[in-house]
């Protein structure tokens, strides 16, 4: 493997430059977990492929007067929509993992989430730079984790939560069953309880795995425990759109866990457009999968997003040189956002409807 970079070579342009150069500075086994998906990786594909199938709509001479890119959600103002996506084991990529991350996060003035698999203490992420920070997390069968975690999190100055709910067991990811992937010695999800690895049993569907699976009613009970915004990440179902609604959730992230689940499950963006109509405007929606151009971007707020998340191109700006990487591809996705903004003659956020896609 290549060592990370100091500095930022000039041909590194774009987030497809991040994903090339990567390649050199990540071992095999983890290149497979960071870039596999599930099965046959048709959902991995359709996230990138569907954006490409939508045309933008242009109009000109708009007056850019005090044109921003602001967005306010739950009480707080980002200077951009783009926020980073909560991904695990970021020590994998970079010798300093998610501290390094946060730092090139803020640097770009990004949300950021962290995850609950991070190989640091979320104490630490926290401390580690200033900036607006959510914590994700899996619910865990015993509230008790769920909830230690919780306090430890508003403790630190989380300012929501993200709970994932579309991943209670991992995808077939034969990718990763190829290489062989597995955390390297010393390395492990340092947030988690330690706890005795579950029995192995031969089915899924035994009783010790379905008792441990997480249910509405779980989140009804976290709901009851924390003042902090709670958003479910995972959803691409309307009707879970509403019933999220209807449990108190905040917020709803339309995700397809980077196709790393279920494959042939429909790219984020083709979700979007009826779970927005079905939301109506009642809690805000962010999209996570796909996004690798701030056109992308342009297209996720015209059919309902109200910000964007970036998970496996922060990974290679990672790998490729640190915090300096995580910043340099956001910093190319915001530009370009702009630059998408300007041409589409769109000069904030309100003013992007569908009525910028052909």
């Amino acid at each position: 493997m290549v060592p990370p970079l100091t500095q930022i070579p000039p041909h590194l342009v774009s987030l497809d430059d991040y994903e090339t150069q990567a390649r050199a500075h990540v071992s095999e086994e983890a290149w497979a977990y960071l870039s596999g998906g599930s099965a046959d990786e048709v959902t991995v594909r359709e996230n990138r492929s569907a954006f490409d199938r939508l045309r933008l709509a242009p109009r000109m001479l708009a007056d850019f007067t005090g044109a921003n890119t602001r967005v306010e959600l739950f009480g707080q103002t980002f200077v951009h929509p783009l926020f980073v996506a909560p991904t695990a084991f970021h020590k994998l990529f970079h010798p300093q993992g998610e501290t390094a991350t946060v730092m090139g996060a803020a640097a770009m003035e990004a949300g950021f989430i962290a995850s609950m698999q991070a190989t640091t203490l979320i104490e630490e992420i926290a401390s580690g730079a200033p900036g607006p920070k959510w914590l994700q997390l899996y619910l865990h069968h015993n509230h008790e984790d769920t909830l230690a975690l919780v306090r430890r999190a508003e403790a630190s100055g989380y300012q929501a939560l993200v709970v994932t709910v579309d991943a209670p067991v991992n995808g077939i990811r034969n990718r990763e069953q190829r290489a062989g992937f597995h955390l390297p010695f010393g390395m492990a999800p340092v947030n988690l309880p330690n706890r005795p690895s579950s029995t192995f049993h031969d089915s899924v569907f035994h009783p010790d795995y379905i008792a441990n699976l997480p249910t509405w009613a779980d989140l009804s009970w976290l709901k009851s425990q924390t003042c902090l915004p709670i958003l479910l990440k995972g959803i691409l179902s309307p009707d879970d759109a509403t019933l999220a609604i209807e449990t108190g959730m905040d917020g709803i992230i339309v995700s397809n866990h980077g196709g790393r689940t279920l494959d042939t499950v429909p790219a984020t963006i083709e979700a979007l457009p009826r779970i927005s109509e079905k939301v109506a405007g009642r809690i805000p929606i962010l999209l996570d999968g796909g996004i690798r151009r701030g056109t992308d971007v342009v297209k996720a707020l015209a059919l309902g997003a109200s910000a964007v998340m970036i998970g496996r191109p922060v990974l290679h700006g990672l790998a490729v040189a640190g915090a300096v990487g995580v910043a340099h591809v956001l910093k190319i996705l915001r530009t370009e956002l702009e630059m998408a903004m300007l041409l589409s003659g769109r000069p904030a956020l309100a003013s992007i409807d569908r009525s910028v896609l052909w």
